[in-house]
Formats: C-alpha cells, sequence, structure tokens
C-alpha cells in the first residue's frame, strides 16, 4: 500500500520506538517498582465489564464484573485471589523444600520458626494520585490511566486499548501474490496500527538479524526468522521465499496508543505462483488509482465456491480445469491480485459467497483502500466496494425481485400484466435473484452522488422471459432512487445479466422499451408465454460495448457481464483490454490455473459529463 515517503518514515520511527518500549518493558518487569497492566474493557453496550491482570504468582486473572457493581466488591476479590495465590505458592514453595533429596532423606530447611499465616493483600485503586472511592461504580471508578495496587504491586490501568479480536494468515500462499492477513480490531484501526514481517531463514542460513524483538526468537530449534524490508498489513512473496514461511508482527494502534503485539505465522510454505496470468498484462493499464475526475469500474462473476466445488462442476462444466485450480484457497490467490491490480474505484462482483467476502475480499480491498457491502441471495450473494478516499457509502436500497413485485406499489402494473399469465408469474415469483442498490457521495465534491446497482440475473438459458420480468423491476427500483429519492444523480449499473447482446433483454435496456410480440416472451415454449410492451426511462448504453464473450466455458462462449452507464450524466474515458483469445485458451477454458473464474471482469473509467 502506497504511502508519502514522511508518512512512511515516521511509521518507521514510531514502529522501531514501540518495539524498543516492548523491549525495556519486558526487561525491567521484575525489577523494583515496575508497573505491570491491568486491562480494562468497558463498552457502554454491555452489562459487564472485563478486568485482567497477572499476580504476583504468575496466574493470570479474568474477571467479569457488573458495570453498575460499586468498586470495593470487586477490590474484595482482587484481595481474595491475591491471598489464595500467594498460599498456592507459599504451599509449592514448602512442598520443594521438604521434597526428599537424592539420597533419600529430606532436604534440610534450615533452623527457624513456621512461616506466619499469610494477610490478605491491601488492594486499592488510585486515579490521579487519589484513593477511588469503594462507592464509585465499577464504570466510573476503572478510567484509563488509573493504577490498581495490590500489595507492594503496581499496575497501570489500560481502558480499552487497541487490540485485534481476530488475526489469521490465509492458509494458501503463493509467490508473486500478495498475502492480506484477516483481522478485526476492537478500540482500534488497521491504518494505525504496526505490521513487520518475517520470513524463515533458509536451512543453514546465519543466525536472524540483529535488532528482531525477543518476541520473534525462533518458535522451535529447527526454525529461526529473518526480518523483511515490508513494514505494511499486504505482504508479496517473492520467487526467493518459495519453500520458507512466513511471520507477521502486528501491533494494534488507534493513532494515540498501541495495544498488546501480536505475530503469527503461516501454517503453509510459500508455494510457486502459477506464472503469467490473463489479468496481468490488463493490470500494465491500471497501475495507479485514476484522478478525482474518473471512476474506474470493475463488474466480474467471481465463480461462488459453492458451485465450483461440485461434482457437476469438476466433471461436466470444467473437466479442463486443473482440480487444485477450482480449490477456493488458490483461487482466492488469483481473486484478490487480479482485483487490487485494477486500482478501481468501485467494483461490483457477483456470485460471492458470504465466507469469501468477509475473510477474504474484504481484509484485501480493506488494506488497499476500498470498502464493501454485501447481500445475499440465497447460497451466494452481490459486494459492491467502493474507494473510501473517493466515496462515502449515502444509503443502500437493495430489494429482491419476487419480493418487489408482489409488496411494492411501484410495480403494481407489471405485476397486474403478469398475472394474466399464471405459469410465467409462478416461475417469477420462484427465483431468488436480487438487486444491489449504493447510493455514493464523493468525498472530495458532496455535490456529486452516484447511483451504483448491481445484479445477477437468472441463469437459465431458456428463462429470457424471466430476465425481461427481473430487469422491468431493477429499472423502475434504480429509478425510484435515482429520481424521487435522489434526483437526477447518475446510474452505474453491473451486472451478469445471463443475456447476450442478441436477446430481449438487453434490447429492451439499450432502445429503453421491448414489443409484446418479441420472441422472448416465449422463451420457454408456448405454455408460459407472456407477452406485455414494457418500457424504461433511462438512456443507457453498455460502457465496454458488445464484446465477443465475458464468459468462456467448455461447452458455451458469449458476452453475459455488462457496465451500463446513464449517458446523460456519464461518458466512458477507456476500456481496459479484455485478455487475448489465446489467453484465454492457453488451459482451453475458463476457469483454469492462470484465471480464477469462468468469467471474465470488465473494467473501464467513467467520467462525470
Amino acid at each position: 500500500m502506497w504511502r508519502l515517503p514522511g508518512a512512511r518514515a515516521a511509521l518507521r520511527v514510531i514502529r522501531t520506538a514501540v518495539e524498543k518500549l516492548s523491549r525495556a518493558e519486558a526487561e525491567s518487569q521484575t525489577a523494583a517498582g515496575a508497573m505491570e497492566r491491568a486491562v480494562v474493557r468497558c463498552v457502554p453496550s454491555e452489562p459487564k465489564l472485563s478486568l485482567s491482570f497477572a499476580l504476583a504468582d504468575g496466574s493470570h486473572k479474568n474477571m467479569q464484573r457488573d458495570q453498575s457493581e460499586p468498586l470495593g466488591r470487586v477490590l474484595s476479590r482482587i484481595a481474595t485471589n491475591a491471598l489464595k495465590g500467594h498460599a498456592k505458592a507459599a504451599a509449592a514453595k514448602k512442598s520443594r523444600k521438604s521434597r526428599p533429596n537424592a539420597s533419600g532423606g529430606a532436604a534440610c530447611s534450615g533452623p527457624g520458626p513456621e512461616p506466619a499465616v499469610a494477610c490478605e493483600p491491601v488492594v486499592k485503586l488510585y486515579y490521579r494520585e487519589e484513593a477511588v472511592a469503594e462507592d464509585v461504580l465499577n464504570v466510573d471508578a476503572w478510567q484509563d490511566g488509573a493504577v490498581l495496587q495490590i500489595g507492594d504491586v503496581k499496575y497501570k490501568v489500560e481502558r480499552n486499548p487497541p487490540a485485534f479480536t481476530e488475526l489469521q494468515l490465509p492458509r494458501y500462499i503463493m509467490a508473486g501474490f500478495p498475502v492480506c492477513p484477516k483481522l478485526s480490531l476492537e478500540f482500534g484501526d488497521p491504518a494505525s496500527s504496526l505490521f513487520r514481517w518475517y520470513k524463515e531463514a533458509k536451512p543453514g542460513a546465519a543466525e536472524p538479524e540483529v535488532g528482531v524483538p525477543s518476541s520473534l526468537s525462533p518458535s522451535s530449534p529447527s526454525s529461526s526468522w529473518t526480518e523483511t524490508d515490508v513494514e505494511e498489513r499486504v505482504y508479496t512473496p517473492s520467487n526467493a521465499d518459495i519453500g520458507l514461511r512466513l511471520k507477521l508482527h502486528c501491533t494494534p494502534g488507534d493513532g494515540q496508543r498501541f495495544g498488546h503485539s501480536r505475530e503469527l505465522e503461516s501454517v503453509c510454505v510459500v508455494e510457486a505462483g502459477p506464472g503469467t496470468c490473463t489479468f496481468d498484462h490488463r493490470h500494465l493499464y491500471t497501475k495507479k488509482v485514476t484522478e478525482d475526475a474518473l471512476i474506474r469500474t470493475v463488474s466480474y462473476n467471481i465463480l461462488a465456491d459453492t458451485y465450483a466445488q461440485t461434482e457437476f462442476s469438476r466433471t461436466v462444466l470444467y473437466p479442463y480445469c486443473a482440480p487444485y485450480a477450482l480449490e477456493l484457497d488458490y483461487r482466492q490467490n488469483l481473486i484478490q491480485k487480479e482485483l487490487t491490480g485494477y486500482n478501481a474505484d468501485v467494483i461490483c462482483l457477483q456470485e460471492v459467497d458470504r465466507a469469501v467476502f468477509s475473510d477474504s475480499l474484504v481484509p484485501a480491498l480493506e488494506a488497499f483502500g476500498l470498502e464493501g457491502v454485501f447481500r445475499i441471495k440465497q447460497h451466494e450473494g452481490l459486494a459492491t466496494f467502493y474507494r473510501k478516499s473517493k466515496f462515502s457509502l449515502l444509503s443502500q436500497h437493495d430489494i429482491s425481485f419476487y419480493e418487489a413485485l408482489e409488496s411494492d406499489p411501484l410495480h403494481k402494473e407489471l405485476l397486474e400484466k403478469l398475472v394474466l399469465y399464471p405459469s410465467a408469474q409462478e416461475k417469477v415469483l420462484q427465483r431468488s435473484s436480487v438487486l444491489q442498490v449504493s447510493v455514493l457521495q464523493s468525498t472530495k465534491d458532496s455535490s456529486k452522488r452516484l447511483c451504483v446497482a448491481n445484479t445477477h440475473l437468472y441463469w437459465h438459458p431458456k428463462g429470457g422471459y424471466i430476465r425481461l420480468i427481473q430487469m422491468a423491476v431493477a429499472l423502475a427500483h434504480i429509478r425510484h432512487v435515482s429520481c424521487d429519492l435522489y434526483p437526477g444523480i447518475p446510474v452505474i449499473f453491473c451486472g451478469d445479466f445471463n443475456s447476450t447482446p442478441s436477446t430481449g433483454m438487453y434490447h429492451f435496456v439499450i432502445n429503453g422499451s421491448i414489443p409484446e410480440d418479441h420472441e422472448d416472451w416465449a422463451s420457454n415454449g408456448e405454455e408460459e408465454r407472456c407477452n406485455m410492451s414494457l418500457t424504461h426511462f433511462f438512456k443507457l448504453k453498455s460502457a465496454c460495448g458488445e464484446p465477443a464473450y465475458t464468459n468462456y466455458v467448455g461447452g458455451f462462449h458469449g458476452c453475459l457481464d455488462y457496465i451500463f452507464i446513464d449517458l446523460n450524466a456519464l461518458e466512458v474515458e477507456q476500456v481496459i483490454p479484455l485478455p487475448s483469445h489465446e489467453e484465454v485458451t492457453t488451459h482451453q477454458a475458463l476457469p483454469s490455473v492462470s484465471h480464477p473464474s469462468d468469467h471474465i471482469a470488465l473494467v473501464c473509467d467513467l467520467k462525470w459529463k
């Protein structure tokens, strides 16, 4: 992730200072007067707070207490725990002294009286050097910077410090592909956190570099770690890393404070990549984020794992594809690299598994400055991402087609036409397709807004009339959002429409109307014929034209995907060329070891008129 050189240098200084401080604190833990840590988690919406600290005997205490409880009760409980810990430690010490020596006799503990019975230690909480009254409620008593004293030991209270609630590396790592750790933070944010990457030292390599934190010492006698020069959240392994494991050391931050550092090692070693991918040449056109006046838009059906992993897919749909290349862990690497390499401002994805959205796409795209929203369909759904530096999400207006058609007065006239054809109506209302509509506002100019729609229409080859009705519902709903709710805002409508340019659906979108005698009204035979004429308000154009194909599998290829734009408000600056036919067919068809989906992403740069 690119940063200003000054910011990078500042982060390096801060990171080094934090690590030095952590090491200094660790080395001085046993020194007289050293301050331990007591971490308090207190969230207004939760009835309890948690208190975590280590006792002098080495045991760790995690306490859950009511926020409305008086402080005196928890201090009394802490004193009891400390007394028990002291007694346990004393008993262990006494047991060691009386243990038989090597010759069979008892070890001599020396003359002297028996130790006195331990007294309950004094436990107090201080804030700004004054004792906090015991009738003060927990929620008010445990302030950041307060000092908890248990006997002779003092603890600095840290209230709600930045902390990782989740931290995970991907299970499959390839050279040349970005490694994007999944992470969740509480009371912090990734942009203010510190990251440092290490890789396993090759067998026979020198000892780890001087300056590596003690917490990153070899995890086993057979492994040692060397520091890379990467201090960002994302690390892209090189060919030199093949066969080695990776380690990430990270410190959560919130811009002012840093929390407890964590580290994790990759389970797998770095594997060799597949070589040249279908999108590598396309990335030459998208090396940088576009200027503010442009909107780089991507539409892409990424092939849901729930479909890729069926026996039918492996043996009938994609028998030419190597089995490992259909595995999700493998395909996610390719999808992440392809999407991040486009440096897009708006990305509309179809066939997105819920887990893929949360575990793969969000971490990867967030690390490159994008934020996303998800809409489930049934087994998978739609995702729309937008660049945070350019846009903020103003509102969402997602619908299910069949629910909207049945219940929204907006579609009353269309429903009245459809009820005249009961067989067709039944089939239309059985479909689970959804429409995702997001209204974005420019962060640079609040008067500039966009209506971004994303959908995946019914797939069956004989479902032409169903797609026509779904599109009529979609366009009526988009008009409501872009004309009634936000008058005059431009529309970008992306998706997998499962319709070639010769179909009625495409004709309807581009020409603004469809006659009642169009052949697609009988796409599934006379029994389901549902003749009706439709019109819509928009003047739309396919921004990427009509490519020979956007879907290429063994038994079919054709153009099914489009980015429709509002011609009254938007124009095309450039279209990123699709992969060549030779690239697409290198491994016979899609998906393949060099392409993660059976569809090809559409990418174009748009601008306001």
